[in-house]
């Protein structure tokens, strides 16, 4: 009688993952195969080397990711991805900062590059990488200028300060204020506004690296004016608020108005400063979207100084603005570290022209990118959504399921924390391939999305046209 050898167990999931590891060629024999490309030709060893080991660990991310790779088990398919992933690297024209298609459903993505600029942005920002411009030239005197009086005289116009300033970001923003006002001194912030945002930036973190002592007051949920009152000292430089930018505290709470804090400053003696973060430059009601707080009634509450961000819901490029009185930005300008934080010239050329739209345009939703995307409607999203919807389809191989969902999406960035603007989703998924291995894929076309509930979704809300997904989605 013969005995039937048992069979083997299927291999586990990890256990796949780990053979497929093992597969991805070593990095000379993929050197190798390359050697031969003409892309290769008259490049150093030593970036090609960088190069492969990069597309290396590409592959190696979307086996741990997806479980599987293109070529699955097939050490020679996966030298030739390796090769063809390399070989699209080296290609001459191809920039190390690639254009994508954000379908994520968050307008402004840090990761993605934020806000996008206005077309007469882009057209200053073209120009001034063009030419030799008035940077820090006075055409008058043909003395040397000052380069925030390139977009100063705009910035006090929109928001009723006195003066203004320009850095390289908010975070910059806030570092040089408490550098110029607070350097060894205490500033008087309450609890539930030490907030930490995206790239744990924490707001404590950047108090210590300024050089100003902080002194926290008031509770998590709760803080009430006698808890400020009763921390002023003859060492206190400042009392600051902070907007809370990426959550929102409810239920039980009470904070100090910024009219009532800055009354209290003023019986002191004491600056109060305003990180608005986002920072609206108009009402925000009047498009149909949730209300933001205005830089110019925080100017008008009292605040000494308020600062925010460019590429928010200004809808410029990454800038840390800094309004308020006179005399405080001047000592601002004064401090040896605005030179190490000050923008260049294609930052405040797009700035200036952004800001010049708000002054002069009747028709800001429609010039600003950002104001529009936010502001579109249900109905307009549902009709670019079937027409993804027909294109996907048409580019997938059968078996994948592709529909028309509800969603909800993000402004992103700290901006609106609480609120979601209601969207709609082209909801890809199949029954044998991973959300994140079809998200892989995607990515691949340059296209990102979001995995959620077991689903690829690509959100509308910063579609404007369809045909963005017209291209080669086979894995």
């Amino acid at each position: 009688m013969t005995r039937q050898r048992p069979s083997s167990p299927e291999p586990t999931a990890q256990e796949t993952r780990a053979s497929l590891l093992r597969a991805v060629p070593p990095v000379d024999e993929c050197l190798r195969a390359l050697a031969s490309s003409p892309h290769a030709k008259g490049v150093s060893r030593a970036y090609l080397k960088k190069v492969v080991q990069h597309a290396a660990d590409n592959l190696r991310a979307e086996i741990d990711a997806a479980g599987r790779a293109r070529g699955v088990g097939d050490r020679r398919a996966m030298l030739a991805e390796i090769v063809r992933y390399a070989e699209s690297s080296l290609v001459a024209d191809e920039p190390a900062m690639k254009p994508l298609v954000n379908a994520s459903g968050v307008l402004l993505h840090t990761n993605l590059g934020r806000a996008v600029l206005a077309e007469p942005a882009i057209e200053a920002v073209e120009q001034a990488a063009r030419s030799a411009v008035n940077l820090e030239f006075d055409l008058q005197t043909g003395e040397r200028g000052d380069r925030d009086a390139l977009v100063e005289t705009e910035l006090c116009a929109l928001t009723g300060a006195e003066a203004a300033t320009v850095v390289n970001n908010n975070a910059a923003a806030v570092l040089l204020v408490l550098n110029t006002l607070a350097l060894g001194r205490e500033v008087v912030v309450s609890r539930g506004e030490l907030i930490e945002i995206g790239g744990s930036f924490r707001i404590p973190d950047v108090m210590l690296r300024s050089g100003a002592r902080l002194h926290e007051v008031g509770t998590t949920n709760r803080t009430h004016r006698a808890d400020y009152h009763n921390a002023i000292g003859p060492d206190t430089a400042l009392l600051m608020k902070v907007h809370p930018s990426n959550y929102q505290v409810v239920g039980f709470t009470s904070e100090v108005p910024l009219e009532e804090l800055s009354a209290l400053g003023r019986e002191y003696g004491v600056e109060v400063v305003e990180d608005l973060g986002a920072g609206a430059l108009l009402d925000l009601t009047q498009f149909g979207l949730p209300r933001e707080p205005v830089v110019a009634d925080r100017i008008a509450a009292g605040a000494s100084l308020v600062t925010f961000s460019g590429d928010k819901l200004l809808g410029g490029p990454q800038a840390g603005l800094i309004v308020g009185r006179r005399e405080l930005v001047a000592k601002l300008k004064a401090n040896p570290l605005k030179r190490a934080l000050r923008c260049d010239k294609l930052t405040l050329a797009a700035l200036a022209a952004t800001l010049r739209i708000y002054l002069r345009s009747d028709e800001i939703i429609d010039v600003v990118p950002t104001l529009r995307l936010m502001s579109r409607k249900p109905a307009e999203l549902r009709a670019v959504a079937a027409q993804a919807a027909q294109i996907i389809t048409e580019r997938l191989e059968a078996g994948f399921k592709v529909e028309i969902t509800e969603a909800a999406s993000q402004v992103g960035s700290g901006s609106l924390p609480a609120e979601s603007l209601p969207s709609v989703a082209v909801t890809i998924t199949h029954p044998d391939i991973s959300a994140n291995a079809i998200a892989a894929r995607f990515r691949r076309a340059r296209i990102i999305g979001r995995v959620s509930e077991d689903a690829f979704h690509l959100d509308m809300r910063t579609i404007e046209d369809a045909a963005v997904f017209a291209v080669d989605l086979k894995g």
